[in-house]
């Protein structure tokens, strides 16, 4: 995966920063997984991946190039307070449910 940082802007009102990005990714095939970009990102911008939620992320039809949009918090309680709960929930760690009658 290829990380291409196509703009930032910093939001003091919402204590935030907005990033526009670009993400080749030939050897994947297809989009690759939101925490997966999520962590890249935030290693691009040298910050915390709790601290970072993915707006939007989409590849363009017929290419391996995927276009987003971050927004970079300065606290989680920020963020709670800013983003939708779908955008939260979509950027957690999903946890599988246990399956049920498989004792030992």
């Amino acid at each position: 995966m290829k990380l291409n940082i196509t703009s930032e802007k910093n939001n003091p009102l919402l204590k935030r920063r907005e990033v526009y990005f670009t993400l080749e990714h030939d050897q994947t095939g297809s989009t690759p997984p939101r925490l997966e970009v999520r962590n890249a990102v935030a290693a691009a911008l040298k910050a915390d991946a709790n601290l970072v939620f993915i707006k939007w992320l989409g590849t363009k039809t017929g290419t391996q190039v995927a276009e987003g949009i971050v927004n970079v918090y300065d606290s989680v309680e920020q963020a709670k307070l800013a983003e939708p709960e779908y955008i939260i929930k979509r950027n957690s760690p999903s946890e599988k449910p246990k399956e049920e009658g498989k004792e030992e």
